[in-house]
Order: structure tokens, then sequence, then C-alpha cells
């Protein structure tokens, strides 16, 4: 992926479960509303510059490179917490966002396109909302 030699704690490293390509899904979620922001790729030396940075740095699958979320667009994703999940195959990033988390300028990547589900909850109560 790059030249740049791992500095991840070894420790966080052996946990981490990678896709064929190296990488982990690091979802972005807005720390005091829950709100989920985005997705997107961590490899372990963005990994390494999320948790020593107090910034979320990606890498680019497209551009095969490092970014640091606001670096060219200024909103930027200040780090509030980091997280894996029970398998270590998911990062969760909680983050304070500063404008928009989506590159098309909306808040979320995931306002734009909700698509028709059924809803439901528990036997004899409503589902939430209603």
């Amino acid at each position: 992926m790059t030249s740049t030699p791992n500095r991840l704690d070894p420790a966080i490293a052996a946990r981490l479960k990678r896709s064929s390509d190296g990488l982990v899904p690091a979802i972005a979620q807005q720390y005091d509303t829950g709100e989920v922001l985005m997705l997107g790729w961590m490899d372990d030396e963005a990994l390494h510059r999320t948790l020593t940075t107090g910034r979320c740095t990606y890498w680019s699958r497209s551009r095969r490179e490092h970014w640091v979320k606001g670096d060219t667009s200024g909103h930027v994703q200040w780090v509030k917490s980091v997280a894996l999940d029970c398998d270590a195959d998911t990062v969760l990033v909680r983050v304070d966002q500063v404008g928009a988390a989506c590159h098309t300028g909306d808040r979320t990547c995931f306002d734009a396109d909700v698509l028709p589900a059924a809803t439901g909850g528990p036997e004899g109560t409503a589902p939430a909302g209603q």
C-alpha cells in the first residue's frame, strides 16, 4: 500500500482482521448524536495517524494514498474516541464533524438515498416513531 513503515502499536495490529487488500472499514459517527456520517477505509498507518493526531486519516482506494478528512474541504473530523468491533474487523471512530461529512456536500453519506424498508418491533409493541 505505502512505503511508510508501520507505526501502529503491534498489540493493536495483531488484533486487526484486514481485507485481502490490507484494509479495515472505518465508520465515522457523530459523537454526541450518534448520527452515522460516513464509511471510509483504513490501513495500519491510517489507523495509527487517527489514533495519534486527533484527526481522521483514511486510505483512498481510488487515489491509492492517505488523506486526512478536511485537509482540502475544511470539513474536519475531530476524533473523540476509537473502538474496534467484537471481531476486530471494523473500526468505529466517534468524531466531532465540522461541516459536511460526504464529498457531495451532504451532512452524511446516508442522507440522499433512503430505501423503502419494512420496520418492526418486538411482539406487541409499535415500531419506533409510532
